[in-house]
């Protein structure tokens, strides 16, 4: 477990709470630890074994005691390590479009925190995010039904999208050349021509290389209202790659190649080529997700 993102989050978020403690304190109870960290309470008995191993905790009778406050070596690697609620958003999606969830199912919370090894409010929170679009409907005792993507979601979805990316698209031309978003946009165009040059056995990796080349873009451009919005959209996006595998390694390759032109478009700080060059790109994204939930339905 200790090689787990889940796992690791906590461990180190628990070492945060232990060190405004004074030594000799008792901890919170396993339920409390686990509400507070956002997972079940198999993960933090994990946690809660492997700090009595560092000497940081002990029991003391059916209480524990905290023996020292943390150091930097008591940390795990966090490398990354993304907030708990964007890492459940995409583990759910993943799942919801997988084999074990299709329109019309229902979905059992505690399952899924079980499954996740996540608290039941860190799933209800995530279900609730979700429910809100119009991809699942809350019914009684902490299940759900999946309602899935229809055509009208889509074109919606796109709508918006388009609305916030453009906006994007013009924030980021006009940075200054010193911005970090030059840099990592740099290394993203570095990412692609790697995956092009061994294109056949690596095409598959290209949704998550789209998932963090739009991030790097919209994240020139933060919204408060937003925010949630575009958390939810940018995990249907990367993961309805894997609805439809059919020319997936010609879609794949489109895209890389739109991808390349949008860089292009940015780095030329020419807001008329990039524009062009976003517009193409989204366009070509929303034919290929519509053309997947016709096949679908």
């Amino acid at each position: 477990m200790k090689t787990n993102v889940i796992y690791r989050r906590a461990h180190n978020q628990s070492l945060d709470l232990l060190a405004r403690q004074p030594v000799g304190e008792a901890l919170p109870s396993e339920p409390a630890l686990a509400a507070l960290l956002g997972v079940s309470r198999t993960t933090v008995r994990a946690v809660l074994t492997a700090l009595e191993a560092l000497g940081i905790m002990a029991t003391d009778g059916r209480q524990r005691r905290l023996l020292r406050l943390p150091c930097r070596d008591d940390y795990l690697d966090a490398a990354g390590l993304e907030p708990l609620p964007e890492m459940l958003e995409r583990k759910f999606m993943a799942w919801m479009v997988g084999p074990d969830c299709r329109p019309g199912a229902v979905i059992n919370g505690l399952d899924l925190a079980r499954q996740f090894g996540v608290s039941s409010s860190a799933i209800r929170e995530c279900l609730n995010k979700f429910s809100h679009f119009g991809l699942l409907e809350r019914q009684s005792n902490g299940r759900w039904r999946a309602l899935g993507l229809t055509i009208d979601f889509v074109e919606e979805l796109f709508d918006m999208r388009e609305v916030m990316e453009f906006r994007a698209v013009d924030r980021f031309v006009a940075l200054p050349s010193d911005h970090p978003a030059w840099e990592a946009l740099a290394g993203i165009r570095a990412q692609h021509l790697a995956l092009l040059d061994n294109f056949e056995r690596r095409y598959r990796d290209f949704s998550e290389l789209d998932h963090r080349f739009h991030r790097i873009v919209n994240g020139v451009a933060p919204n408060r209202f937003l925010g949630n919005i575009h958390g939810v959209m940018s995990v249907i996006f990367h993961y309805h790659y894997q609805w439809n595998k059919k020319d997936e390694k010609e879609r794949n390759h489109v895209a890389a190649l739109e991808h390349l032109a949008y860089i292009d478009g940015l780095e030329s700080r020419d807001l008329g080529k990039a524009r062009a060059a976003s517009r193409l790109h989204l366009e070509t994204a929303r034919s290929t997700l519509l053309a997947s939930i016709e096949l679908a339905v």
